[in-house]
């Protein structure tokens, strides 16, 4: 099985129990062979409604100008080592630009990241945050291969879903610790049983291919892009294969490139632990009474008693599900990625003192792609298939024993479950390709890089680091001092003038600019 909640997943792709959003999907699967896939042609159709593995849910609402979403379907090498070989579907969704025609600039691509994110869910319900963006874009965002409808990845049904997100992902003894690895080894040989086909060739560098051909059939000279979380590292690996291609990009929520996989679960034990301690503080510093406990502290150890307390005794969650310590942990995660979540967070822990695990279960469920009628999109399946084919470290019992330690120091009440995370890979069917991404680009256009002080999944500090790994004069720093996950989509003016400046009008800030 893979990491029981994936906290590399962007959160804007799990929300649809809490938020609602309408939500669409297109696409397939070709299997055309012989032919210049860069001179093939878009058909471009309504949206229809979107298939489980994106999530399910209604087509797609009219943009705020009445104009509507399209989908289309665009074809890829299977294996870019063979582009004349068997293809995939990619599925695509657009808005076309409402400004005037001789104003656009051409397509602006999207990716919301995970990896495992569909963008052709998460563009239309978050539209309309890009709607001045729009005014001289085409908003455009996709399926990565192994996503939703490009390709998806399948592994275990909903009820093998369902146990498993049930599970004690935090073993302490070394039978618990036998179950989560034969867990572990069980869902992995099911992504190979059912997808093994496709397993060796959902890589980063493989969507970052798929971008370029993706860029020349939507008519474009140079990729205009829009890379969140997990985008950013995608961005990355792009203008490093493809520097001269480069259009304006922006990366937001900022995967530090130089980090393997043990050091960017322990990056975001220290960030998820640091937003926690932001909500505590935020609660007892209010003018009225927070609920949930007298000083900042005390809501944490009181957070870390339910915790042990579900350990051992569940209660009850979305019946017939007993809320446990994992999904309870999971939720908690879930609530962390944005600030807008905080109230959500004081309600589930309340009523969970209470002995009610509903709302914290409904927390976990949205970090684990299940939707409200128990269907669960494939984010998990993608998630754990394209770190384990880009991480080339595996790592056994002992290892996350010997880094028990460091983990917990970092986080009191992440550290664990993020550390046992690490077996996500144990047994994979496909080597992991690199320690970790190179996204060296000399020679690109300038990349705006927007980090966020109180980021919980993608730590502020790399931000930094991506700007000193794309090369000198490629990266431009630009900070928010927030909370969340990502800046943007905070709708801090700050950053969204200077972020719409750069799309806009080509207006590059001075690097280090910082935004409160």
């Amino acid at each position: 099985m893979p990491n029981p909640s994936p906290l590399r997943a962007a959160a804007l792709t799990a929300t649809a129990v809490l938020l609602s959003a309408a939500l669409a999907g297109c696409g397939g699967d070709g299997d055309s062979k012989d032919e210049d896939l860069s001179a093939q042609k878009l058909s471009w159709k309504d949206c229809p409604e979107p298939s489980e593995a994106e999530g399910g849910g209604d087509a797609p609402s009219p943009l705020p100008d009445g104009d509507t979403w399209k989908c289309a379907t665009l074809k890829a090498p299977l294996d870019w080592d063979k582009p004349k070989g068997d293809t995939i579907g990619l599925a695509l969704i657009r808005a076309e630009a409402s400004g005037a025609k001789d104003k656009r600039i051409g397509s602006l691509v999207f990716n919301f990241g995970g990896p495992g994110g569909s963008g052709v869910t998460t563009l239309p319900a978050f539209g309309q945050d890009y709607e001045q963006l729009r005014t001289r874009y085409d908003l455009v965002s996709f399926d990565p291969r192994g996503v939703g409808r490009s390709a998806g990845v399948k592994c275990e049904n909903n009820e093998q879903l369902d146990e498993y997100f049930q599970q004690d992902a935090t073993p302490d003894d070394p039978a618990e610790q036998k179950t989560l690895l034969e867990n572990t080894k069980e869902f992995n040989a099911a992504c190979e049983k059912n997808s093994g086909k496709t397993l060796p060739y959902v890589r980063t560098t493989d969507a970052a291919r798929d971008m370029d051909l993706m860029r020349q059939v939507l008519g474009d000279d140079k990729l205009h892009y829009f890379g969140i979380s997990y985008g950013t590292e995608l961005g990355g690996v792009y203008a490093h294969l493809f520097p001269k291609k480069v259009g304006r990009a922006v990366f937001d929520a900022v995967v530090d490139p130089t980090q393997n996989s043990e050091q960017g679960s322990l990056g975001q034990a220290k960030g998820f632990q640091l937003a926690l301690d932001n909500f505590a503080e935020d609660c007892t510093s209010k003018t009225e009474d927070c609920p949930l406990g007298n000083s900042a502290q005390d809501v944490k150890d009181r957070i870390a008693k339910l915790l042990t307390d579900l350990e051992s005794r569940p209660i009850p969650g979305v019946f017939p599900r007993q809320l446990t310590q994992t999904a309870a942990t999971s939720g908690i995660a879930q609530s962390l990625y944005s600030q807008d979540f905080w109230e959500y967070l004081t309600e589930g822990l309340q009523q969970a003192y209470d002995g009610d695990g509903r709302v914290l279960m409904l927390l976990a469920d949205s970090m684990n792609g299940r939707n409200q009628d128990g269907e669960y999109s494939n984010i998990a399946a993608a998630n754990v298939s394209i770190n384990c084919a880009d991480d080339k470290p595996r790592y056994t019992t002992a290892d996350v024993q010997a880094k028990l330690p460091e983990f917990r120091r970092a986080s009191p009440l992440f550290g664990d479950y993020l550390a046992w995370g690490l077996v996500g890979c144990t047994d994979w069917a496909v080597a992991g390709a690199a320690d970790h991404p190179d996204v060296s680009a000399l020679g690109s256009a300038p990349i705006l890089v927007v980090g966020n002080t109180g980021d919980p999944a993608t730590p502020y500090e790399g931000a930094r680091k991506m700007v000193d790994s794309l090369g000198k004069g490629v990266g431009v720093e630009l900070t928010y001092k927030g909370q969340g996950h990502g800046s943007y989509d905070s709708g801090n003016k700050c950053v969204r003038d200077t972020v719409n400046g750069y799309l806009l009008n080509g207006k590059v800030p001075p690097t280090g600019q910082v935004c409160s």
